[in-house]
């Protein structure tokens, strides 16, 4: 099966980490071919080491954009100061499509992803173009995208008190908010806008302020950039009980609007099969990802790194 996204060009110039105009030549085919198709494959460059996934990357001059100082609710490790594991979720378990850190005021623009052990069975990146699923559900249920599009998101999760290795979102509150007592974590989130509670194991929830549910591209397009898919499919109840995603009006969401968008998105998701030495740039404004299930006792080690574009 081809792959609609595998870039042709060449690459030799970014490998070679010396700045010239053949540098910028090719980046900037790079770039203009990820706003058309939303991610750029680069497959067969030998990447073999963080190290050298972190050069490559850092060749295409986006800014930085750490972990740390991210409201990334997954458990990662930084492998250098720019490069982390994807998500360290058990290998079991489904991670739906979103857009990256859709969820905080704060997301990334851009990502890379850096596959340097395939999995033995499963383990694909899922990818969906938003900017179709937005026009489908604008041209198919117009009232429902109104809803999103005007309304749009509040999201409610829980925040352990430690790290929990065996969830996609556990992350605690002292890493996530880059505070070390209670009080830093209420002025933080006071000052975001979000509302919180405490709970009697120290972990804490909270409920981001109104977010919105899409985005207008740069070339007029709209995405539908949020996290409907994974929170419908994926996130546990919060610990009071509350439904993790409402209106931004906190009015309900149905359950048959949220399986329309989880179908309209199925139209539209290829699944991205690894190789060894991967690279892939995603838009994160214009493409959801997600991750399958693997097996096998052979690891599956993909790394990230995120950037801003502006």
């Amino acid at each position: 099966m081809a792959i609609p996204f595998l870039y042709q060009g060449d690459t030799a110039p970014l490998l070679a980490r010396k700045d010239s105009d053949n540098v910028s030549a090719v980046r900037s085919q790079i770039k203009d071919e990820l706003a058309e198709k939303g991610a750029v494959l680069f497959r067969g460059l030998g990447i073999q080491s963080a190290e050298a996934f972190d050069q490559f990357s850092y060749q295409f001059g986006y800014q930085d954009f750490s972990y740390q100082a991210s409201l990334s609710n997954a458990v990662r490790i930084n492998l250098t100061p720019r490069v982390f594991t994807a998500n360290e979720a058990p290998k079991e378990i489904e991670i739906f499509l979103h857009h990256e850190m859709a969820q905080t005021p704060m997301p990334p623009d851009k990502l890379f992803f850096c596959c340097l052990s395939a999995s033995e069975s499963g383990g694909a990146t899922p990818l969906c173009r938003s900017d179709y699923v937005a026009r489908d559900l604008r041209e198919e249920h117009p009232a429902l995208f109104a809803a999103f599009d005007q309304r749009g998101l509040k999201y409610t999760t829980t925040m352990p008190a430690e790290n929990d290795h065996a969830s996609g979102q556990g992350r605690s509150w002292q890493s996530t908010l880059s505070v070390q007592s209670k009080a830093e974590a209420e002025a933080r989130l006071t000052q975001m806008g979000y509302t919180f509670l405490w709970q009697q194991d120290d972990s804490l929830v909270t409920t981001t302020p109104r977010l919105p549910a899409t985005r207008q591209l740069p070339n007029g397009d709209v995405s539908f950039f949020n996290q409907v898919i994974a929170v419908h499919l994926g996130w546990r109840n919060s610990a009071l009980g509350r439904p993790n995603l409402t209106f931004g009006d906190g009015s309900p969401i149905e359950p048959k609007a949220l399986e329309t968008i989880v179908e309209i998105a199925s139209r539209h998701t290829v699944d991205l099969a690894w190789e060894d030495g991967d690279i892939a740039l995603i838009d994160n404004h214009r493409m959801m990802h997600g991750r399958r299930p693997y097996g096998g006792d052979r690891p599956r080690q993909v790394i990230v790194t995120l950037a801003l574009d502006h």
